[in-house]
């Protein structure tokens, strides 16, 4: 398995995020914040444990080219103000970020899967929570087809927040695996 220094993908959304140059973006000007009500309702199943939320992402990013993702489920999954951020390491070593919201995730995503299949899956997962909140770092393969070879791996670092009711993803932050910096073996095996 080979894999690309610098290519970061978790979601379908880190194809644009890798083929883009590598460069800070400009704060972006403020915008109002969404509120609860205006997100879409989640699906009780995808949001009732750790367990279902993480695989509700993995199910929505996945996909063949030219299939539609379900953004409002993906939405649905979030607070309002859920953050997604890819990592990027420059072969001279820089790292580099992109925070996008919920909502430009999507979209760049949604550009990228129209051209070409994503499939993402979780190998492993070490979890530590707390009463309400949860931190999981999820080990991922990526793939063009379902089945087919990988051409990434990497981590999902997930922030999790609970209500009391339902459990929140507050932020999705990944980077790839390189040959430099391969995943440790710790992060490869079991699950919980």
């Amino acid at each position: 398995m080979s894999f690309r220094p610098a290519l970061v993908l978790l979601l379908a959304a880190s194809f644009a995020c890798a083929q883009a140059p590598a460069t800070q973006q400009p704060a972006a000007p403020a915008t109002p914040q969404a509120t609860t009500s205006s997100m879409p309702a989640a699906k009780p199943g995808d949001v009732d444990s750790i367990d279902h939320i993480i695989a509700a992402v993995y199910d929505v990013i996945s996909g063949p080219a030219g299939q539609a993702r379900d953004w409002d489920r993906f939405r649905s999954l979030f607070i309002p103000e859920g953050r997604l951020i890819p990592n990027t390491v420059r072969p001279d070593g820089t790292v580099v970020r992109r925070v996008l919201s919920v909502d430009e995730f999507a979209s760049r995503s949604g550009a990228a899967t129209a051209q070409q299949g994503f499939f993402e899956n979780e190998l492993s997962r070490k979890q530590e929570v707390f009463d309400n909140i949860a931190h999981i770092f999820s080990t991922y393969e990526s793939r063009h087809e379902k089945g087919g070879q990988p051409f990434a791996r990497g981590i999902n670092s997930f922030q999790l927040l609970r209500d009391g009711q339902r459990w929140y993803i507050v932020t999705i932050m990944w980077e790839a695996e390189s040959p430099k910096v391969p995943i440790p073996a710790e992060y490869q095996k079991g699950t919980h």
